[in-house]
């Protein structure tokens, strides 16, 4: 990249040269020289008879040995090579021009130099100052980079707002974006002008209360408070100026320091159609999902049940499970399944908790619960998601991060200790893990991970104390 211009940049003489610099010698000419410049070359005949170099990073680059005596028009590129022979062709009488020149390098990206060449009138000798542009070469690169990325964000940005507004005006039921401070309509899709019947009228700044009856106002202005405070509201059975019947379905979302509310107006029966459809892909999707997935009562007994659930537990119908306890195919115990509910209880869901799942034969396979808690009708329920996790790579296990080191400071204790201390050592570290693992799977409920593990609690306190584990 030629970063100045070929000629126009040109250097105002001293007006006193003779007065003010007459009695410089060689020694202090040559050190004012090397010190006005990054290069400066001494050219005899076209030839580079000396070069000082005021940049480390060309010294470290070795110029000034590969380009002593050779001729100054071999050191750069090709393209550069016309300039070299114009600076060679200056005389004492011309005004010192700048030219950009590049130099070959290294590392394969040219060292651009802008020269100025200064005939002495001696025998056609020539002094060359030039300066390193690479860092403003760089500066300007980076704008350019800048520069088309800021084009390629706004390229996608009209792009994505060609896409919503597509999306916006093409959807077959009213939506508006309220301002969640002024409650007022700031768009509205033809939808929504239909439905308000304002086809002639615009709805862009009237208040979303407006368009229905009066004594309707103070609940939808409610809803919008809701939607703002926990995400989402509904507001159902509210009339539209001119008799229509409506649900207001609310979702809030920020955009930058202002707060918007998307409402979709739906006539009450398209509401109740909508969501008994959204009801029905629901369950098709739960009913296909690979994991398997359960419905449990607050007894623990089994709702219903996913087509994987039964592959699972090895069950041909959907009615095998229903009304059998959960406890029947999940948990390694009945400590296990209380300690996830109490989770689920605790905190309302329960995320990847690792347990076991036993099909009707009794084979068991190691899997991962998720669960959660759902109010429906007057009672509790609960859903278990299941994950078989049995063929997962062990690499990102608990154990087969930690067992390798173990194992190495155990075999490196051989033919310093006997095989039986050895053995020792290696019950200590199996028990001490098992006993953090049990710990980890009850949330440091002792009295849960004695039961687990079969210890009574007074000896589980003793091992923890002798392994050092817990307070």
């Amino acid at each position: 990249m030629d970063v100045s211009a070929s000629s126009g940049e040109r250097a105002v003489p001293f007006k006193s040269p003779k007065r003010f610099l007459s009695d410089l010698d060689a020694f202090v000419t040559a050190k004012v020289v090397a010190s006005a410049a990054d290069v400066a070359l001494v050219i005899d005949k076209g030839v580079v008879r000396d070069i000082a170099l005021g940049n480390p990073e060309l010294t470290a680059e070795g110029y000034d040995r590969a380009w002593r005596g050779k001729p100054w028009i071999d050191t750069v590129t090709v393209e550069s090579r016309l300039k070299i022979e114009d600076l060679l062709k200056s005389s004492p009488a011309d005004k010192p021009l700048w030219r950009q020149v590049n130099h070959p390098s290294q590392t394969g990206v040219d060292v651009p130099i802008k020269y100025t060449a200064v005939n002495t009138g001696d025998k056609n000798r020539i002094v060359a100052l030039g300066r390193d542009l690479r860092s403003i070469s760089a500066l300007q690169q980076r704008l350019v980079e800048a520069h088309q990325g800021l084009e390629r964000d706004y390229n996608r940005l009209r792009e994505a707002e060609a896409r919503y507004q597509m999306l916006f005006q093409s959807i077959s039921y009213a939506v508006v974006i309220v301002d969640a401070d002024s409650l007022k309509i700031e768009e509205a899709n033809p939808a929504a002008a239909e439905i308000f019947s304002r086809q002639n009228a615009p709805l862009i700044g009237e208040r979303l209360a407006d368009q229905f009856l009066k004594k309707f106002e103070r609940a939808i202005n409610r809803s919008i408070a809701d939607a703002w405070a926990s995400g989402s509201a509904k507001c159902a059975n509210v009339k539209i100026k001119g008799g229509k019947d409506c649900v207001l379905m609310m979702s809030a979302f920020r955009l930058g320091d202002a707060g918007r509310i998307i409402v979709r107006a739906l006539p009450s029966g398209k509401a109740r159609v909508d969501q008994s459809e959204a009801n029905r892909a629901l369950m098709s999707v739960l009913e296909n999902i690979p994991d398997g997935f359960a419905v449990a009562n607050e007894d623990l007994q089994i709702v219903a049940a996913n087509r994987a659930f039964l592959k699972m537990v090895r069950l041909s119908s959907a009615g095998q499970p229903v009304n059998r306890h959960l406890g029947e195919f999940l948990g390694r115990s009945p400590t296990d399944l209380n300690v996830l509910i109490s989770n689920v209880k605790n905190h309302g869901f329960a995320r990847n908790f690792s347990t076991v799942l036993r099909d009707q034969f009794g084979i068991q396979e190691t899997v991962e619960v998720s669960a959660v808690a759902a109010p429906c009708d007057d009672e509790q329920i609960y859903g278990f998601s299941i994950r078989n996790v049995a063929r997962r790579l062990e690499s990102g296990s608990r154990i087969g991060e930690q067992l390798p080191s173990s194992a190495e400071q155990l075999t490196g204790l051989v033919g310093k200790i006997s095989l039986k201390d050895i053995v020792r050592e290696s019950t200590d570290l199996i028990e001490k893990l098992c006993i953090e693992a049990a710990l980890e799977i009850t949330e440091d409920n002792r009295a849960s991970a004695a039961e687990m593990l079969g210890l009574s609690r007074q000896g589980l306190y003793s091992k923890l104390k002798r392994f050092g584990i817990g307070d």
